[in-house]
């Protein structure tokens, strides 16, 4: 819009425009527009100069054909049998619910007409959009469209502010004392004047687990339940698949050592996002507490399956049974808080397993992968954990305690204990040590004997030092920390560190009875012990070996332990480890959990699932500008997830980009479905438009090739054929025609004439530009360009003139 005038060198020119919201009938057409045109320019000659033409009409294409959008809506009824599109437990959904794209724009231009060329009046029309030279298509993309993986991320993000807890969401605590609703009212006053007894949270255990689901069937009807039983029973099985076999798998909770995935970038991701590896029992967990939240039950399902699963932890710690899906050994410090959580209640069943399996049969055995840690220390040339059944470990598990209190130092059966262990420290050890009985050995350490009475050297069976989870860790730095730099806070400190190493002394002297100090350090810590060849007094090479300087540091940390060390072995120690204790630690730790507390644990995993989604989506479209964006959310997410509780900003916007992908993914899909790139039997063709559609989602528009005689013009053109027939055509069945006869019918303009429906809708929006060159205001004058631009739309009539006159010779 202009108005106003140009004054040049011997040149002005006058700048007018009409905006009108109705359009006068007779310019609707180019015929009537030419005459304003010719009318505003007043021109003396009289067979006018011919006027150049330039016409773009746009037609919007809005009714897509049904068929034409692939997305189906989730059954959700036929969830619990499995296979749904893409929805089964453990798969995200993905995709765009609603067509992303919501319009066609396609601009036909003829770019230079003259005038007497063509005709263009009320009554007829020369202007066929099929012969339109030029085609230029946009899309109109659907705003903020509603995307399954968005949805579903962001709504389990939501449950991250919610304050309510578990007990809360379900109703009534799950664990009330029985009998509480059939007190009688007539106690009321004395239940007020009583002293109220002091809980004991320390009741039986399994009392409590056996009465936990007959207590909340009880509190609530079946009816009432948020989790349906078959849903609850399918998630349960996919969580725990060794509960369908009567007797749970050994090996349940190694992972899969074949798994093809674990060396790829991308199962990997779990180390970037400090979540989970993708097969295991958390990352599982995540995605079935996301479907729950958004298909059953939302809130109240989430705490429901979360109850049940914190009673199944219970339930395999009582009884024993390995938790599948979790790699074994200690907690993957690299993993979310909550998988480590878990990895430790593993390692305190797979303890008390041990224990309680040598305790049934009665025989000698040892802690499982104890071996691992002598081996850590041995030389190369003994690494044989193939050995551990050769260890002669002396008496059965009975003697190992479920409680820390016990202790096994001072047994009356063996007199020649006493005294023993501070003697054997001091230098040339007494006699008394050589009549010990070895116990708990595991096997002999290769060449070495002891240095002095040359006896074979033997490792012993040693505790395992305790797991720790992140929490625990940072709570222990935290207490050494605070013993402060003072002389005694450093010994205690010093202390508290070497509870591991006293143990393993206390082994070493056991298996080794005679030993000393420097026999211990050669094994544990060789390089402690320094060896030079020296020539004694006869003139012979010998090895002379000693302790290294830091070991002879007065009032050294080995060297007081060693002195305080007696032979016992490790059966009979206090345990490093106590897994009871441990576990029902864990186990707390989980059943305190608010659905809150669990959503920010597994964010990251579900947003780690989200992105595997994205990027396994995208493999099958190859979007270019997509691959950048995903690598931007890779590196954004690794760096916020990694901070312990990331900002509620910095995950929305985590989020919101994954959903930005997922909707460029699907309009893609739409193109191309709308496109048919699928359906393409020849080569060149499906190139053709291929690249076609990935210029529409990234360019605002894209020059159609070949106009409407190219690939994509024919199939644009059948699109508006389509689309024309359903909205003029009364009948329904002839409107729903297979597009094969769709084609046909288009490649013959005599039977398109015939047919009453029109292929394209009245165009959207017209622009002319009008041209021509002038002599004004007198005949004589310069000639001078003249232009003129219309555009009419449904609501909106302009009318844009630049009328140039000389001002010299007027």
């Amino acid at each position: 819009m202009y108005v106003g005038e140009c004054q040049g060198h011997g040149v002005r020119t006058d700048f007018e425009m009409v905006h009108l919201r109705k359009v006068p009938n007779q310019y609707t057409h180019l015929s009537g527009l030419l005459d304003i045109f010719k009318s505003k320019i007043g021109c003396p000659l009289t067979p006018l100069p011919p006027v150049s033409i330039a016409i773009r009409f746009t037609y919007v294409l809005q009714d897509w054909q049904q068929y034409f959008w692939p997305q189906q809506p989730p059954d959700i009824d036929a969830l619990v049998g499995g296979e749904v599109g893409g929805l089964e437990f453990g798969k995200l959904p993905f995709g765009a619910c609603e067509d992303p794209i919501s319009e066609l724009h396609l601009a036909t231009t003829w770019p230079h007409l003259t005038e007497g060329i063509i005709v263009d009046n009320d009554v007829y029309s020369d202007l066929d959009p099929i012969q339109a030279p030029h085609w230029s298509v946009r899309v109109r993309k659907a705003d903020n469209p509603q995307c399954l993986l968005g949805d579903f991320v962001t709504e389990f993000f939501k449950i991250c502010r919610r304050k309510e807890s578990t007990d809360e969401i379900l109703g009534r605590s799950t664990f009330e004392e029985e009998g509480r609703e059939i007190a009688d009212i007539t106690h009321a006053l004395s239940k007020l004047t009583e002293p109220a007894p002091v809980p004991i949270h320390k009741l039986s255990v399994s009392n409590m687990v056996h009465t936990a689901k007959k207590k909340i069937r009880k509190h609530r009807g079946v009816e009432e339940s948020p989790l349906n039983n078959d849903v609850l029973n399918t998630i349960l099985l996919f969580l725990f698949p060794d509960a369908a076999s009567e007797k749970p798998l050994d090996g349940s909770s190694a992972v899969d050592n074949n798994n093809p995935l674990s060396e790829s970038e991308e199962y990997n991701l779990y180390n970037q996002f400090k979540s989970a590896p993708s097969d295991s029992l958390t990352y599982k967990l995540a995605l079935c507490l996301c479907m729950i939240n958004f298909y059953h039950g939302g809130l109240k399902g989430v705490a429901h399956l979360w109850q049940e699963f914190v009673l199944e932890m219970r339930f395999r710690w009582e009884n024993n049974f390995l938790i599948p899906g979790l790699a074994s050994g200690p907690p993957d410090l690299r993993c979310c808080l909550l998988h480590q959580k878990l990895q430790m209640l593993n390692c305190c069943i797979e303890r008390k397993k041990a224990r309680d399996e040598g305790r049934k049969t009665n025989t000698s055995d040892m802690f499982p992968g104890d071996a691992g840690k002598a081996g850590d220390q041995l030389g190369p040339d003994n690494l044989k954990d193939t050995d551990k059944e050769k260890g002669e470990v002396g008496k059965s598990w009975d003697s190992w305690s479920d409680s820390e209190e016990e202790f096994f130092e001072c047994l009356s059966d063996t007199e020649e204990l006493k005294g023993n262990g501070q003697e054997s420290g001091k230098k040339g050890g007494p006699k008394e040590t050589a009549s010990l009985k070895p116990e708990g050995r595991l096997h002999q350490h290769g060449k070495l004997t002891l240095l002095h009475n040359g006896e074979p050297l033997y490792i012993p069976v040693t505790q395992e030092p305790a797991p720790m989870t992140e929490d625990l860790l940072e709570e222990q730095s935290e207490v050494l920390a605070k013993l402060g730099t003072s002389a005694e806070g450093a010994h205690l400190r010093a202390r508290m560190q070497s509870a591991c190493l006293l143990s393993d002394m206390e082994s070493f002297k056991a298996a080794n009875p005679g030993c000393f100090l420097e026999d211990f350090v050669r094994w544990y810590s060789p390089r402690d012990y320094i060896e030079e060849e020296v020539i004694d007094e006869k003139g012979n090479m010998v090895l002379k070996g000693e302790l290294s300087a830091r070991m002879k540091i007065p009032s050294n940390m080995w060297v007081e332990a060693w002195e305080t060390a007696k032979p016992i072995p490790a059966r009979r120690q206090r345990r490093l480890f106590d897994d009871t204790r441990e576990a029902e630690k864990v186990l707390h730790y989980l059943a305190v959990q608010k659905p809150a507390d669990l959503a920010r644990h597994l964010l990251p995993c579900v947003i780690h699932a989200a992105v595997l989604k994205v990027k396994e989506e995208e493999n099958l479209e190859n979007i270019s500008s997509v691959k950048k964006i995903i690598k931007q959310i890779i590196t954004h997410s690794s760096k916020v997830l990694h901070f312990p509780n990331p900002e509620d900003k910095k995950l929305e916007e985590i989020i919101h980009q994954i959903t930005n992908v997922e909707a460029i993914i699907a309009r893609a899909r739409s193109l191309k479905a709308k496109f048919g790139t699928e359906k393409c039997e020849q080569e060149e063709e499906k190139e053709d438009l291929e690249k076609f559609v990935s210029c529409l989602l990234e360019q605002p528009e894209v020059l159609v090739v070949g106009a409407g005689r190219g690939h994509a013009g024919k199939i644009i053109h059948k699109l508006f054929v389509n689309a024309q027939r359903l909205t003029e055509s009364s009948d329904e069945a002839a409107a729903m025609a297979p597009p094969e006869e769709e084609l046909k019918r288009v490649s013959y303009p005599e039977e398109r004439r015939q047919n009453s429906v029109s292929d394209f809708p009245p165009p959207a929006g017209r622009e002319l530009i009008l041209r021509t060159t002038v002599p004004r205001p007198a005949p004589y004058s310069r000639a001078l360009p003249q232009r003129m631009y219309s555009v009419l739309t449904k609501e909106d009539f302009r009318l844009a003139g630049a009328f140039s006159s000389d001002t010299s010779f007027f």
